[in-house]
């Protein structure tokens, strides 16, 4: 086959504009974003700003908003309603947030949201006088907030399900009647990266929450940017009460869904360059890139966009609890590496839109690869590129899946999925990138 390359491109960010449309939305005047990502989680978060009074127009990537100068009140004795759909993102963040606010509100969402847990952030926010009721299931939507704002203080976070949960607490804490210091508790903490994206907007918009570790027994300033990974006890941040500003801000390109692009670029015979991404992005999914080379791919970055190139695929050991939504495409590529590959430290993915890591570990054993499904990771030992033939895969609703899943193509399979649509969750337009991909390889959708 005569080496063919396909130009793609990383479509928006999902963690960051969700964060961006927050942010713009807690904002003093009006707020102009661009490269918004236009996908349903997104809608669900812009929706459930419009129901607490913000104004927002335009459509497609480009929004103006009309921010509610920290103001989120309800006027009446019945609820503000907010749905959440399947957005995890939008639910904690906007937990924490309208509990900065005055009055009742209601959260719900539909299909597995109403099993994610969220007692956590709810333990940590009662501790500041908010009150949660479970309407349903104990500890997860749909759950009624009561709340007479933040007075500040001290306040602990737990990181152990969810990164979000501080994330959400940071944009909160920029309404408390007083400075808020927020300590972090438990035992780890997953997910760091994504903190670190709600930190880098907030700078963005005008807001820089202060970062102290303990180095030999002394609290020290850093700045955030400094932080690879925290630990509980030490670490904490302190918000002191203040308003977004209005700002123009542009949404960089998310290497989470274009993880599945770069890695066609691995298992395929045609190298891809992907355009769109920042190399030095914060996103904690850049780490996509170190994978891929640790797996024998080669990656180059040009004027063009980062390019990769097939070479025999390698096992690798990785924790992977620093970025879990990498977890499907590299397990995909592992099941057509050579050797044992070990994924360690995200026993979290089993709370997300699917228990992700069982949903992964069923449908990769569907190619022929050894996995073994573990408490908190996955084993998957392969000889190389599976055989071709036609596989049904189900999706269980979840983005990921779907879009990983198709990577099996370039190894000849006929993937057929039983619900391609859920990738608009996150990427509505990975159909007409992924037709590039089919085009250059001749598989007809």
């Amino acid at each position: 086959m005569n080496e063919t390359l396909i130009n793609l491109n990383a479509p928006a960010s999902k963690s960051l504009s969700h964060r961006a449309l927050l942010a713009a939305g807690l904002a003093r005047g009006v707020c102009e974003l661009e490269n918004v990502l236009d996908s349903e989680d997104i809608r669900r978060t812009r929706d459930c700003l419009e129901a607490l009074g913000a104004g927002i127009s335009g459509q497609g990537s480009s929004l103006s908003v009309n921010g509610l100068s920290g103001n989120i009140i309800s006027h009446t004795s019945k609820p503000v309603r907010l749905d959440v759909g399947e957005s995890g993102t939008t639910c904690r963040l906007m937990a924490a947030i309208v509990a900065a606010g005055r009055g009742i509100f209601e959260i719900s969402g539909r299909g597995r949201m109403h099993e994610r847990p969220i007692h956590s952030l709810a333990q940590s926010l009662e501790s500041q006088g908010v009150v949660f009721n479970y309407l349903d299931r104990f500890g997860c939507p749909p759950l009624r907030i009561e709340t007479k704002g933040l007075p500040g203080g001290e306040i602990t976070v737990f990181l152990e399900e969810s990164s979000q949960y501080l994330s959400g607490v940071l944009l909160a804490a920029t309404m408390a009647g007083s400075a808020l210091t927020i300590g972090i508790g438990g035992q780890k903490v997953v997910s760091w990266p994504y903190v670190s994206l709600t930190l880098q907007v907030m700078e963005s918009f005008g807001i820089t929450p202060e970062v102290q570790v303990v180095r030999e027994g002394m609290r020290q300033d850093v700045h955030s940017d400094g932080l690879d990974c925290i630990k509980p006890g030490a670490v904490r941040f302190i918000v002191r009460p203040g308003m977004f500003s209005a700002v123009r801000y542009r949404v960089e390109g998310d290497f989470s869904n274009a993880s599945y692009l770069l890695a066609a670029g691995a298992v395929g015979e045609h190298p891809v360059v992907v355009s769109g991404l920042d190399e030095d992005s914060r996103q904690g999914d850049r780490r996509i890139l170190d994978i891929l080379r640790l797996m024998g791919a080669e990656v180059e970055s040009g004027g063009q966009g980062i390019l990769v190139r097939k070479r025999d695929l390698q096992a690798v050991h990785l924790d992977m609890g620093t970025c879990p939504d990498l977890v499907p495409t590299v397990a995909v590529m592992a099941s057509m590496s050579r050797g044992k590959t070990v994924i360690t430290n995200v026993r979290h993915l089993r709370i997300k839109e699917s228990d992700r890591l069982a949903g992964v570990y069923n449908e990769i054993s569907r190619t022929g690869c050894t996995c073994t499904l573990k408490e908190d990771g996955l084993e998957i030992e392969s000889t190389g590129i599976p055989q071709g033939g036609t596989i049904e895969f189900r999706t269980y609703g979840d983005h990921r899946m779907a879009m990983s899943l198709s990577l099996y193509e370039l190894a000849g399979i006929k993937v057929v999925l039983d619900n391609p649509g859920c990738v608009n969750k996150s990427f509505p337009g990975f159909w007409d990138e992924w037709s590039k991909v089919r085009r250059a390889y001749n598989i007809s959708a």
